[in-house]
């Protein structure tokens, strides 16, 4: 008898602690998931636009606008501060599992230091147009994100703020977009910054390979946080198929001691009949058609790249939720509104010169229809389809009429 009641006690106790090792083993798996998919279901918060006018503004708007959304570390409802006190508690008990934890932070519009018009420009034609493009651009990358993302709120991990480039003088978060001005950008950033007395003097190299500029991925999560929710966070788009040609051009049209022996080699290999020893060796001359079938294939020969990847994945602009949204299209118009709501200095402009290969036309709407020409109706379908959410997000319209 004493025998079984001992055989039992030790089984109770070896299905206690398989129990427990389980539990905490989930715990783990939690934690460690893939932070894009997890999803905090709670209720969205009303947000508004942060270019505030509202001296101008009708009365609804003003309203509206005083609505700011906080970026929270929290869970729902953060009312009072025992209840903050335990989401503090909580989160140190998660250092111990995760050493870098992610930002909790709901889609959210910078609340504080907020660029305004000057009193003598608010009554100015020009700056209430702009303003006016800035609040529709605005509406549809939201409404866009509403209908086909997630409004529940995410979490924010340093991947998704990667790309985002900090000026802290004039309090400026950038998100580089490939191809759609961003050298220049960096340029009149670095002369924000008090880096450069012009954006002239400013080579291309000291640009993309000084690392002169700091990038928000590099600050702790309180200097992540305190950024996202104070600094205006703006990013500048381009039409996606003449977006994807400059690219093109750039990186396969030119000699290029990484494209080419990189994503060259292997594209040549995989999409190339009969390809010659010299172009399998160098990877050079790669074709449009053959680029495209590369961007096409689903178990590509070699991974993407930011000069012609999605905005939605560069940017995550249905996460962060960014107060100014200008277009390579109307650049200088656009630029120069930016600069003159955030205070920058007179004489500073958005510089005009090309970057690379300035003997060269600009990629142009014609000569990307001419691109676009060389491939068949079923593989500009898909290269629409790749890049829907770009245009359906920032309103541009079909490249050709025959694409549903």
């Amino acid at each position: 008898m004493t025998y079984y009641r001992t055989v039992i006690m030790r089984l109770t106790c070896m299905f206690s602690f398989i129990l427990l090792f389980g539990a905490a083993g989930l715990v783990v798996f939690i934690h460690l998931q893939d932070p894009e998919e997890i999803v905090h279901q709670q209720t969205p918060v009303k947000q508004s636009d942060s270019l505030h006018l509202s001296e101008y503004m009708p009365t609804e708007l003003q309203s509206t606008d005083r609505r700011q959304s906080s970026i929270m570390f929290a869970m729902k409802d953060q009312q009072n501060s025992e209840e903050n006190n335990s989401i503090r508690l909580h989160k140190r008990r998660r250092r111990f599992i995760i050493k870098k934890s992610p930002i909790l932070i709901s889609i959210n519009s910078s609340i504080l230091n907020l660029p305004t018009l000057k009193s003598e420009d608010r009554n100015n034609n020009k700056w209430k147009k702009l303003y006016q493009i800035q609040r529709e651009r605005k509406r549809i990358m939201r409404e866009t994100c509403s209908k086909y993302k997630s409004n529940n709120r995410r979490i924010i991990t340093p991947y998704h703020v990667s790309r985002i480039f900090v000026e802290d003088k004039y309090r400026v978060l950038y998100c580089e977009v490939p191809k759609a001005g961003c050298s220049n950008w960096k340029r009149v950033l670095m002369v924000l910054n008090g880096l450069a007395s012009s954006t002239k003097d400013i080579q291309h190299n000291t640009v993309h390979y000084g690392n002169y500029l700091k990038r928000l991925d590099g600050f702790d999560h309180k200097g992540i946080y305190h950024r996202l929710n104070t600094y205006t966070k703006m990013i500048f788009i381009r039409e996606p198929f003449e977006k994807l040609v400059s690219a093109f051009r750039d990186k396969f049209e030119h000699p290029n001691n990484y494209y080419h022996p990189v994503f060259g080699k292997a594209i040549i290999s995989r999409y190339r009949v009969n390809a010659t020893k010299e172009a399998l060796r160098t990877g050079a001359g790669v074709t449009f058609k053959e680029f495209i079938q590369y961007l096409l294939d689903v178990h590509r020969p070699v991974g993407m790249d930011i000069h012609w990847d999605h905005v939605n994945r560069l940017c995550s602009p249905c996460l962060i939720d960014y107060d100014f949204v200008g277009k390579f299209e109307s650049m200088e118009e656009d630029a120069n509104f930016f600069l003159h709501l955030i205070g920058a200095p007179q004489n500073l402009t958005f510089p005009k010169f090309k970057d690379r290969h300035s003997n060269e036309e600009r990629t142009t709407n014609k000569i990307t229809q001419q691109y676009f020409a060389q491939l068949s109706p079923s593989q500009r379908q898909q290269s629409y389809d790749f890049y829907y959410m770009d245009y359906l997000m920032f309103n541009y319209s079909k490249p050709f009429e025959d694409l549903y």
